[in-house]
């Protein structure tokens, strides 16, 4: 099947969780994540201005291919109004959040651009 082209992405862009802090324990129930973009601006989905994406929050689940959209479903929390926080709704265990930007349909940039991987723990 065909892949979808991917965007270019400034070589120096990145993204960061900024809350929760990795290693973080937080109370069940409504959590706030915030989120942000370095050398890369963001905008909604569907605008095709360069160096520009919009953020999606993987929770649980590795990095999805990289040559095809970002899936979305509740492992794959897509932000394509352009917004840079949420609250999430989690039952106490172990959470992986990481972000991963995607260009106007979804699918990640030439070089993906990807925040580190964090783990939270829900109480």
């Amino acid at each position: 099947p065909a892949t979808a082209a991917r965007m270019p992405a400034p070589p120096d862009a990145y993204l960061y969780i900024g809350y929760p802090a990795d290693g973080q324990t937080l109370r069940a129930g409504k959590v706030k994540v915030w989120f942000g973009a370095r050398n890369i601006g963001v905008a909604p989905a569907g605008v095709t201005t360069p160096r520009t994406g919009h953020h999606h929050l993987l929770i649980n689940v590795p990095l999805p291919p990289m040559d095809e959209p970002i899936p979305n479903d509740r492992n794959h929390l897509h932000f394509g109004t352009g917004q840079t926080e949420t609250v999430l709704d989690l039952a106490p265990g172990t959470y992986t959040l990481q972000l991963l930007m995607g260009d106007p349909d979804h699918v990640p940039h030439s070089p993906p651009v990807a925040s580190k991987r964090i783990t939270i723990h829900v109480r």
